[in-house]
Order: C-alpha cells, then structure tokens, then sequence
C-alpha cells in the first residue's frame, strides 16, 4: 500500500471498521456507545492513568531524596519507560492489529507490572531499582497504545461526528481526572503519617492500581485481532513520506521530550523552594484539573477555530509560558500557579498531536499508529530528553544544590525555538485527507 492510500485510509479499513463496530455495538450507531461499553472504558482509562499518576510526579523526589541519587542516575531511572516506549508499543500495536484482542494484552501486562512495581518499592540501591523499573516499563509501555486503540475501537460505530467527539471526550476525561485524585490521594495519606517517609508509598499504591487495572480489563469487550497477515507498523511508517507528518513528528519528539525536565525536576524544585513534599503531589495535581476542564470545554472549540497548527501552537506556548515562570521562581505560589499550565500544554500539544496523528490514518492500522507515536514522543523523545535533563540538572549544580534557574532556561529557549518552527512550517491537513470521525477524536495520551 502507498503513501496514498495510507493517508486516505483505503486499502482493508471498511473491514476494519466493520469488525470495530461488531465488537463495540452502539444504542442507536449515532448518540453514543451503551452503558456496559463506556463504564468498561471509563474504568480503563481511569486507571491506566491512575497507575502512572501515583509514581511518575513523585518518584525523582525519592530518588534524589532518601536515597541519594544522582540527576545522571535519576534520569537513568526515568529514561526506562522512554526506552521500552520505543519498542513495546510497536510490538503491542502489532499483536493487537494481528494477532490477539486487546484486552487480553492489557490484562497481562499489568498483571505482571505489579509485581515488578511491588519489587521496586523494595529497592535501594540504583542498579537492582534500574533492572526492575526497566522491566516494568516494558509491560506498562505495551499498555499505553492498545488504552487509545481500546478508545477509538469503542467508539468506532458512532456515525455523527459530534456525538462521537462527545462520547469520546467523556471516556478520556477520566484520564487527568484518575492523575489528580491520586496525586490528592497520596497527598492525603502522606500527611496522617507523622515523619516524612522514605516515598517508597507511590510504588506501592502503584502496584495496587495495577492489580485493579488487570481485574478491570476483563470488563472490556474482546475486539478480534485482523488477521490480515500485513505489517500494520509499515503502513504506518509510510506515513513519514509525507513531509507535513515528519515535520510533526520531530517538532513533537523535541518538545514532548523536554517534558522530563518537569517530571525529573519538579518536585525537588517545589520542595526548594519551601513547599512541602506533603504537598507537592496535590500541587502537582492542579495540571490535571486544568487538563480536564480543557479537554471537556475547550478542546472541540479550539480544534474548531484554531486547526491543528494553532491548538498546537497554544499547546507548545502553554509550556513556554511555565519554564518562564520556573525560570522566575519566587515567591513560591507562582509554582503553584505555574502547574495548570502543564495541563493546558498537555492537551493542546500532546493529545491534539494524537487526534491530528488519528485523522491522517485508515482505521485498520489504528493500534499501529498510536504505537508510532508513542515510539517516537513517549519513546525517543521522552529518552533523549531524559538523558538530557540528567546531564543539565547535574551541571547546574553546586554544594549539593541545583541551580534551577539555569536548569529550566534550556527547556524555555528549546521550546520557543520548537514553537516557532511549528508556526512558520507545519500546515493544517487539506480536507481530503483529515476524515472528520477521527479528526474529532479524542485521543487518550501521557497526562501530564
């Protein structure tokens, strides 16, 4: 199949559509999906990102904290979900394109995941904590895909655009929705103990949403696999000939990557400058509230009135406009203020970068498509910047202190030099090739 064809979504994708819309039957094929489908997603969605939302914030405090890690070797530890999210995903896209349904994957992986995550509360010391996070970013990363794909499957036989944008966008708000009551939660549990813990309690709580996760993914409905005995990644690939796709598709490893600067950095930030580690998490949290009002209100209208380049724009600002505020630093509510702002970005960069990816591709290769993306942002980009953000933190420091003024200048200026290409380059998808199901969608992603 060309280019072409991968872009207009011919080739085997009525079929798909086809066998979608038998797996997730609909009330009326126009209002929404029935009852037992959107509690199943709901379920999925929140806790897919509860699991992640209970360590991804607060880990580098424990880190750089009770146990003495360096930037280098915090980033080291992070930078294992980045890594698995180069090849997991890929391999997950392809079972659930070809082989075995979704659910079944997602059941499995996080079976194991929390096992590995019970292991990695148990450990001290960075190399054993580096195997078995490595280990457990790989189920998790397998994951994160097939929760899109799940998504989309489900909502595959809504005909009506809007109503689809509506079902769709009442599944995912549980997403930034399960991010914040976790990060409340650990709050809440944290200050009914009288010392400050060791934070090895975000492992655990992690682990236990996982075993919660496997036994809410027996809700889902079966989707049967294509079986077409194509390479679905391939046809995804393909899509790189296109050089609107490829300018989006660096634009978004760069500046999704520097997010490793906000999870590494943040929370030893906050906590120097006299917040509260009790309190961090709830802090942290206020980007998720941001991140649902805007996915639920804001999301459909600026899309409308925007495209793809300006809501991508805004998005990219958004997180521009934070590290100025980082870069600035006092007086300490202005970090507070400064979180929402993540939120904003995380939506208008990282899901419309999903709903834009969506609407350029045929339907049958859906799972491969999310894996793409999730290779090269979560992936590579999110590695690289991992790496990176170890390197300045390390730099930047002086008497066993960071210097984070000068940490947080170099995600600014990357930014606005992302954004800027973004503006003078990238163009929105002529009508013919963006479909207006799918460009409507909303796409489940990393919350931030």
């Amino acid at each position: 199949m060309d280019a072409a064809s991968v872009a207009t979504g011919s080739g085997n994708g009525c079929d798909a559509r086809e066998r979608l819309a038998r797996a997730y039957p609909c009330e009326e094929n126009t209002v929404g999906v029935d009852t037992k489908t959107y509690v199943a997603l709901s379920v999925v969605m929140f806790l897919e990102y509860a699991i992640w939302g209970a360590w991804a914030p607060v880990l580098a405090a424990r880190l750089l904290g009770p146990l003495k890690m360096t930037g280098k070797q915090t980033g080291l530890i992070y930078g294992t979900l980045p890594i698995a999210c180069i090849f997991a995903p890929l391999v997950a896209g392809w079972l659930g394109d070809q082989v075995v349904s979704n659910k079944w994957i997602l059941i499995a992986a996080h079976a194991a995941g929390a096992v590995l995550l019970f292991l990695a509360a148990k450990q001290q010391a960075f190399k054993p904590l580096l195997i078995v996070m490595f280990l457990y970013s790989l189920c998790y990363a397998a994951t994160l895909p097939l929760v899109n794909a799940v998504l989309f499957a489900g909502t595959a036989g809504i005909a009506d655009a809007a109503a689809k944008l509506d079902t769709q966008g009442k599944v995912f708000i549980w997403a930034p929705v399960a991010w914040a009551l976790i990060g409340w939660s650990l709050t809440g549990w944290r200050m009914t103990r009288p010392t400050q813990g060791d934070g090895s309690d975000c492992l655990y709580f992690a682990a236990a949403l996982s075993v919660l996760m496997a036994v809410g993914c027996l809700l889902l409905t079966a989707d049967p696999p294509g079986r077409t005995g194509d390479i679905p990644l391939l046809k995804a690939m393909q899509m790189l000939q296109d050089p609107n796709f490829l300018l989006f598709i660096l634009v978004s490893l760069v500046v999704a990557g520097l997010m490793q600067f906000y999870f590494l950095g943040s929370a030893q930030f906050m906590q120097d400058s006299g917040i509260s580690s009790k309190h961090v998490p709830a802090s942290m949290a206020l980007a998720q509230i941001a991140q649902a009002v805007a996915t639920f209100f804001l999301l459909g209208m600026f899309l409308t009135r925007f495209g793809f380049k300006g809501t991508l724009a805004i998005g990219a600002a958004s997180w521009f406009v934070m590290y100025i505020l980082y870069v600035v630093g006092k007086p300490k509510a202005l970090l507070i203020i400064a979180q929402p702002l993540h939120g904003l970005a995380y939506v208008f960069f990282m899901i419309v970068g999903q709903i834009f990816a969506e609407s350029v591709a045929p339907e049958a290769i859906r799972s491969s498509m999310q894996a793409l993306i999730f290779a090269a942002t979560t992936g590579i980009g999110l590695f690289i910047g991992t790496h990176f953000a170890g390197v300045v933190m390390d730099r930047s420091s002086a008497e066993g202190r960071f210097q984070w003024p000068k940490v947080w200048i170099v995600p600014c200026v990357i930014t606005l030099i992302g954004l800027l290409v973004l503006l003078s380059l990238f163009r929105n998808p002529p009508p013919a090739q963006a479909s207006p199901g799918p460009a409507a969608s909303v796409a489940a992603v990393v919350p931030g």
